[in-house]
């Protein structure tokens, strides 16, 4: 007959089997949950920025534009690379073509209305190379008196500069500022604000 104390012994032995196999399917559930719930916006947006990080700070240096704005504003106009104006233009900043503009261009629909109130297609410079499209932001708004308030903020100031870009009227979108804050923070683009220009060499 099974002692009292070998009864005792199975049911807490059982119990605890109970407890980790309830402790270990719970983690493997959670395991399972993170891998439908990752965001590919992620994965998309880290080789966007592995990819094009040297080029903004190497504009950054020439400027005076925090890294980390051009690449948010680089991640959003672009849709992290894959909009059509990126893809077919190399546009990465959404830059229209102004009355100045003799480069090549490209035709999209965009924000702007005929009289009667019809979206129609949007003139936006076209270039070569994505090299380009960074080059020509940073001209842009280094060339435009438009846009020479924002250089009376510091390189590292990049909430200034998201705001400052917003009140010049680089977007229409009221939560312009907040959007490239938001990317800026997320993906802790501010520490490239203060790396060293990667075409010198220490």
């Amino acid at each position: 007959m099974l002692s009292t104390d070998n009864f005792e012994c199975n049911t807490v032995y059982k119990n605890y089997k109970v407890s980790m196999i309830k402790y270990f399917t719970s983690i493997l559930f959670a395991l399972i949950c993170m891998s439908f719930s990752l965001n590919p916006w992620d994965e998309a947006t880290s080789s966007y920025v592995e990819t094009y990080k040297d080029l903004a700070i190497v504009e950054m240096h020439r400027s005076g534009i925090p890294a980390s704005i051009t690449l948010a504003q680089a991640l959003h106009e672009s849709q992290t690379g894959e909009s059509k104006l990126a893809v077919f233009a190399k546009n990465h900043f959404g830059i229209k073509c102004k009355s100045y503009w003799v480069g090549m261009t490209y035709n999209h629909e965009d924000d702007d209305y005929d009289d009667a109130g019809n979206l129609i297609q949007s003139c936006f410079r076209s270039y070569d190379t994505v090299i380009d499209s960074y080059i020509d932001h940073t001209n842009f708004l280094t060339q435009s008196a438009h846009y020479s308030e924002l250089f009376d903020n510091d390189k590292t100031d990049y909430f200034q500069w998201a705001h400052g870009l917003k009140k010049c009227g680089y977007a229409t979108d009221p939560e312009y500022a907040f959007k490239l804050i938001n990317k800026i923070e997320k993906y802790q683009l501010y520490k490239y604000d203060t790396y060293s220009n990667p075409l010198i060499a220490e």
